[in-house]
């Protein structure tokens, strides 16, 4: 591991590979995408981003004509889901409610697990993600918030990813994630290990059952995509439709429907008002899979000090919510 070093506002990308096109846009492109959280306003139309994503939504839709018209494969099918679990987790359970928010403690070899799988998941580095993340919990619904849900649906939920950022990122609010050696490794090789977790190792296995490409195609791209979407939907769709029984104070609301696709994490009022909970979905009802995994990891000794916000506390606002509207 690399000791301590002066943040950077951007991974090392593809340090020691040669020059050319191709490494460009996927450097530029991985470097810079990071769906939940950017700190700075979007102005300019980034190319780089958006033939990326492009791409990436095109080799998606290849993988659905290739299990349907060339080859179809119960293995590569299967083994395209649980993927997308462990880099879905990863981004749920790892960069969002350790990383982010550091609503629980976890053992390194659980922190690897989610830096490997969340390079995969093509969201820039934990700790360039948590900056970002921590800044938007700060500005919500303010010019500062980088998809701003008053610009509308459409820049919430991907606008404001196809815009390159005007300023740099600021990397001072993860002093505390820098000092984790697994972070610093993850954040200066982020662009390999996406590469590798994302597509190489995936069409590696596909090779066991005699369809590499199309586990590439289904494990790496497609999966991609719907992953992306399902971040997108937090950052637009659980900003605009279901309730906000603990606070008003922001756009944030809660919407089964959003959790559904996000493994939890669509009882996106509650977390912003009480962010420290490891519990998105804090009612024993709330569908959580995000809460059950980290549960689970606290059992098998991976995690522990888990954060639950008392119950009177969280009584209170709901009363609050309540008594205000009865008013109204």
């Amino acid at each position: 591991m690399d000791r301590a070093a002066p943040l950077r506002s951007r991974p090392t990308l593809l340090s020691g590979f040669d020059p050319g096109f191709a490494t460009s846009l996927c450097s530029g492109a991985l470097g810079r995408i990071d769906f939940m959280s950017n700190n700075s306003a979007r102005q300019r139309f980034d190319w780089t981003n958006s033939l990326f994503l492009a791409s990436v939504h095109l080799a998606g839709i290849y993988a659905i004509v290739h299990l349907t018209v060339f080859y179809f494969s119960w293995w590569t099918l299967g083994f395209g889901a649980l993927w997308g679990v462990f880099c879905g987790l990863a981004i749920t359970g790892g960069y969002h409610r350790l990383f982010a928010h550091t609503s629980y403690s976890a053992s390194p070899l659980l922190r690897a697990f989610y830096l490997a799988f969340g390079a995969a998941s093509v969201q820039n580095s934990a700790l360039a993600w948590s900056a970002d993340h921590r800044r938007h919990h700060a500005k919500t619904d303010s010019d500062s918030d980088p998809y701003d849900i008053r610009r509308g649906f459409w820049w919430a939920h991907v606008g404001w990813v196809l815009h390159r950022d005007v300023g740099g990122k600021k990397m001072d609010k993860v002093n505390d994630l820098h000092a984790d050696p697994l972070v610093r490794f993850q954040h200066r090789y982020y662009i390999h290990l996406a590469v590798l977790f994302g597509v190489g190792i995936p069409a590696a296995i596909g090779t066991a059952w005699g369809d590499p490409l199309g586990t590439l195609l289904v494990a790496g791209f497609l999966r991609l995509v719907v992953q992306w979407h399902a971040t997108f939907s937090v950052n637009s769709l659980a900003h605009m439709f279901g309730r906000r029984p603990y606070s008003k104070l922001t756009s944030a609301r809660d919407s089964f429907w959003v959790a559904l696709v996000t493994f939890g994490e669509g009882y996106h009022n509650f977390h912003h008002r009480f962010q420290a909970d490891y519990r998105n979905g804090v009612r024993w009802f709330h569908f959580d899979p995000t809460k059950w995994w980290v549960w689970t990891m606290a059992r098998l000794g991976l995690a522990r000090n888990l954060h639950r916000m008392p119950a009177d506390r969280i009584a209170a606002a709901r009363q609050a919510i309540q008594q205000a509207d009865h008013a109204a």
